[in-house]
């Protein structure tokens, strides 16, 4: 199925794969990036089909400048992709507001500018799909990277509620937990907070680390990031696609365990969690 995808931080990692794979299928794609260089060879390699904009998730100016001459240009907008972001990392008392609120405004807000400035389009037309991407860091957040984690569940509870209010207007959202993939995220992604605490050092402290090489984070299970883009648009073109849609055999075995694990601990809380009831009279 044909269509026109604009899909955010297309320079490298998912981004890069899913904007390929799309272009390879036929697909319109807005290929966007903060720096153009980064996907000046999507214009070489697919003059017909690839539409180059210069987009900053942080500049609202910058999100509603990409959307229109998106818009413009295809004449439609049937997919958004939020893809852009990145990891902050260090404990949560090392970390200063800066370096917090700029981890959300990337992760958190930049996701909010791209909705709202491409919901017109898609209510007016009656259709659409906005496809978020969290972690399984939404699911269980390693020590050093709690705002990431945060940023992220942030975006769920954003797209949980937005689907319930878009549905009806024959709008779609799903939102996409990756697992682990060898891109340069543990590299280019990464930022470490520079402020140590002592006390930090044995959890936190050992994940403050920024990687070339991702096989040296000593993480398994890696993902192919070439599957992965297509079965992103697999679960995007089917008729009844997954609200939260899980990359990686890790990253389902991480979602069963929060599943259960979560039953586990309703259950063994019940007992006290419905004594605050009120008394029926």
């Amino acid at each position: 199925m044909n269509g026109t995808w604009l899909i955010t931080g297309c320079s490298s990692g998912l981004g890069k794969a899913l904007a390929t794979v799309a272009l390879e299928q036929g697909k319109n794609v807005a290929v966007t990036a903060r720096n153009m260089e980064s996907i000046a060879e999507f214009g070489k390699i697919y003059p017909d089909n690839a539409f180059l904009l210069q987009l900053d998730v942080n500049d609202e100016k910058s999100v509603k400048n990409a959307v229109t001459k998106a818009v413009e240009h295809f004449g439609t907008l049937d997919v958004l992709v939020n893809n852009a972001g990145y990891c902050l990392r260090g404990a949560v008392e090392e970390c200063s507001m800066d370096e917090i609120e700029k981890e959300f405004d990337t992760n958190f807000f930049g996701t909010v500018r791209t909705i709202q400035a491409v919901l017109p389009y898609m209510r007016k037309a009656r259709k659409g799909m906005i496809i978020n991407f969290s972690s399984i860091a939404a699911l269980s957040t390693s020590e050093g990277s709690a705002f990431y984690g945060a940023a992220k569940c942030a975006v769920e509870g954003l797209s949980d509620g937005l689907r319930k209010e878009v549905n009806p207007l024959g709008i779609k959202v799903m939102i996409v937990e990756p697992g682990p993939f060898k891109t340069d995220f543990f590299y280019r992604s990464i930022d470490v907070n520079q402020n140590n605490i002592a006390d930090y050092a044995e959890t936190a402290g050992k994940r403050k680390i920024r990687l070339e090489n991702p096989e040296d984070s000593g993480i398994g299970g890696w993902g192919d990031v070439k599957k992965a883009a297509k079965v992103i648009i697999e679960a995007a073109e089917n008729p009844d696609p997954p609200f939260r849609l899980l990359l990686g055999s890790l990253a389902v075995k991480m979602g069963e365990n929060f599943a259960a694990d979560r039953a586990a601990e309703v259950g063994k809380w019940k007992w006290l969690s419905v004594q605050t009831d009120e008394e029926q009279k």
